[in-house]
């Protein structure tokens, strides 16, 4: 049977090990965001569907795991954020909207993407 201080700290390693990761990826996933709004916004008034999914699955990607990292309110504005562009997607309206809000978020985690207020 597995000593349970061992086991302990082989998961806290483990999870220390994941964290490190994340913010190692954390500035390629904000430029990934970055770049998908500057195409969506470069076609015109319009996006592609395609360009739409890439910015979509980019702000996924951060709401996906940034909580789990620390990183809540990194991850409750990209999360609100996907779900208005959802709607976009739907409906093919609002996308006016989308992108000073993207931009705004993106100009706050640059400052701190830890911070637990947004704005």
């Amino acid at each position: 049977m597995a000593d349970p201080v061992s086991a302990e700290a082989e998961f806290r390693a483990r999870l220390e090990a994941l964290n490190a990761r994340f913010v190692a990826q954390l500035p390629g996933m904000l430029e990934k965001i970055e770049s998908a709004l500057a195409a969506c916004v470069a076609s015109g008034a319009t996006p592609t569907a395609e360009q739409l999914t890439a910015l979509h699955e980019s702000l996924h990607s951060v709401a996906g795991s940034a909580a789990t990292f620390g990183y809540a309110m990194l991850g409750q504005q990209a999360r609100r954020i996907e779900q208005q562009l959802r709607m976009t997607m739907q409906d093919g309206s609002g996308w006016p909207a989308i992108p000073p809000q993207v931009e705004q978020y993106l100009r706050w985690a640059a400052r701190d993407p830890k911070a637990n207020v947004y704005g």
